[in-house]
């Protein structure tokens, strides 16, 4: 309550960890003869957020705002409106689909902005997690999985394209801002290896006339992608909408290392223990990090926010080292590695490298940028991962398809922050609706 606050906070996740029953596809919706009826049974989940919010995410998994003492659905957490508030707010019907009932966060603030919004969980169980046995693998676990994961979101799509919800049951027309996400390419470039028609086959990239290209994995996986497009082309084609269509393709990241040869696997646990340790052999009681997110960056939050802590944990970190013998680290074949400096090649204050004012209590307040190849994880379950400030992190294509743009490479450095605006151009609204658009004079793309 308030006049109770320790002044820490608390972690934020707005993953699977908040579905009402994170094992089943319907996070817990309850959908009946859920699994026999795969992929058709769960398409009949609510679109609507407040449904959404009151059958598919725990209330009592939710943070709670120390100002109101209530908790905080994903989409309040936003401090600004999406394209799909600005056109929603404009009379037009918006959908969207992805891979957790969490993701109702692209509402942003001020309420109900998806008007259909689709989201079977991603990582729940491939099997019946009713049956003896219990839950099994989630669906990123093999390639093929994913991709019949997402070809129920596809299905969706086709059905909005149609005239219809996201259910294919009820007539409400044709969207005119819509869209998925798809995890198949992600989960083929981290996955070491998945089977393809029964034979394992390699995972992420591999050599091949001196470049390194998409393995046989990756390239299922993209084949894929590049066939549910094509449907969705075909559909809209067939619906004489495809002139009056512009259809976006992007990245939210990419994964690094692309090269198998530079992968450096850390178990992050090690060193966040050892941190621990140092600090209260350094007279202090209780551990140093309250929070850390580390998957190719590592991401910091500490329970003492002064400076001097601030420069002790960063000292500590680039100082830190295990030899191979330790077996806190392996490499792409599984073998022991050693590693220097917690596997950083430079660690930021998060205030300076968000460039936000040092108030800004959800900044993390350590930044760790990984020497190139670095992927924080325990096992070898993982051969890349995101979220850190590399190239291969943060380089992803965009591609415009619409009439008349005819073919234009544009060779420009770009952001992703741009589509919004863009979006909203290419609908006849003003992209200054979008608050991130004025705060941040964020252009439209080129041409």
């Amino acid at each position: 309550t308030p006049g109770q606050q320790t002044g820490l906070g608390t972690v934020v996740a707005y993953d699977e960890s908040l579905d009402q029953n994170p094992d089943s596809i319907d996070a817990g919706y309850g959908l009946p003869n859920l699994y026999p009826g795969l992929p058709g049974s769960v398409l009949h989940l609510p679109g609507a957020l407040l449904a959404v919010e009151a059958h598919m995410i725990n209330r009592a998994a939710l943070p709670i705002s120390p100002a109101t003492c209530r908790p905080v659905y994903p989409h309040q957490y936003l401090r600004v409106n999406t394209v799909f508030g600005v056109a929603h707010n404009a009379g037009l019907r918006t959908a969207w689909s992805d891979k957790h009932p969490a993701y109702d966060v692209v509402n942003g603030s001020g309420g109900v902005h998806v008007d259909d919004l689709f989201t079977p969980e991603i990582n729940s169980s491939v099997t019946d997690p009713t049956l003896p046995g219990g839950p099994g693998d989630d669906w990123t676990k093999n390639n093929r999985d994913t991709q019949f994961y997402d070809g129920i979101k596809v299905t969706a799509i086709l059905n909005e394209i149609r005239g219809w919800d996201h259910s294919g049951t009820v007539r409400v027309g044709t969207p005119a801002l819509f869209g998925m996400n798809f995890q198949s390419v992600s989960t083929a470039e981290k996955l070491p290896e998945s089977p393809i028609n029964g034979v394992e086959q390699r995972g992420g990239y591999v050599r091949r006339g001196g470049a390194w290209v998409p393995g046989p994995v990756l390239r299922d996986a993209l084949g894929f992608v590049d066939r549910s497009i094509g449907r969705m082309v075909s559909t809209l084609r067939e619906r004489h909408l495809l002139d009056s269509t512009t259809v976006i393709l992007s990245a939210k990241h990419g994964q690094s290392p692309i090269e198998t040869t530079a992968l450096k696997r850390i178990d992050d646990g090690v060193i966040l223990d050892a941190l621990d340790a140092a600090w209260m052999a350094h007279g202090h009681s209780g551990q140093l990090v309250a929070a850390a997110s580390d998957d190719d960056s590592m991401y910091i939050w500490l329970t003492d926010r002064s400076a001097n802590a601030v420069r002790f944990a960063r000292s500590f970190l680039l100082h830190f080292g295990q030899p191979a013998s330790a077996g806190a680290a392996t490499d792409y074949a599984g073998n022991p590695i050693g590693f220097h400096a917690s596997g950083l090649s430079r660690v930021a204050w998060g205030p300076a490298f968000f460039g936000v004012h040092a108030g800004d209590d959800r900044v993390p307040d350590l930044v760790g940028i990984v020497q190139h190849g670095v992927v924080y994880t325990g096992g070898t379950s993982k051969i890349a991962e995101h979220g850190g400030a590399g190239v291969q992190d943060r380089h992803v294509p965009i591609l415009v398809m619409g009439r008349g743009y005819g073919h234009m490479s544009v060779q420009t450095q770009v952001e992703t922050t741009q589509i919004a605006p863009t979006i909203l151009r290419q609908l006849g609204l003003s992209p200054w609706r979008l608050q991130s658009v004025r705060m941040q004079h964020t252009a439209v793309l080129p041409h």
